[in-house]
């Protein structure tokens, strides 16, 4: 019989580093999060663009945005505002830079001369530079 012997184990000593696995689980969750969610809020407005093959993504460094929908409401920058609030902005911004494109998005089922009556509302506001915006066709599977 061993009576005698008085050896103690050391408990596990206490660990002193972080476990980053969880983290780094959280955040590839969320950036996987992120990444499906923000092409979904580039454009809140419904529009039914022309189709054509010409249609180019644009690089214009300094732009803006008007669009026009099916009721013929307009909207600056995918909000809503009426035709004057509107000529007020673009002749602030010409005055700011001339060389200011406008993109035009109009909806397939707008009235050709309403897009003419916003083309006049830009050019009295002193921008010249109008681009029409289409989506490309549906590629053929």
């Amino acid at each position: 019989m061993a009576f005698g012997r008085l050896e103690r184990t050391p408990g596990p000593q206490p660990m002193s580093d972080i476990n980053m696995t969880p983290l780094i689980d959280v955040m590839l969750v969320l950036l996987v999060i992120f990444m499906i969610t923000a092409p979904l809020m580039t454009s809140s407005l419904k529009l039914d663009l022309p189709r054509t093959d010409a249609a180019q993504p644009s690089d214009t460094p300094t732009f803006i945005a008007v669009s026009i929908d099916a009721g013929g409401h307009l909207f600056l920058a995918d909000q809503n505002i009426d035709a004057v609030a509107l000529a007020e902005r673009i002749a602030q911004l010409a005055q700011a830079n001339p060389q200011t494109e406008v993109q035009l998005r109009a909806d397939q089922a707008v009235p050709y001369g309403r897009v003419a009556e916003l083309i006049g509302i830009v050019q009295k506001g002193g921008l010249t530079r109008i681009g029409f915006v289409a989506a490309p066709p549906p590629a053929a599977p």
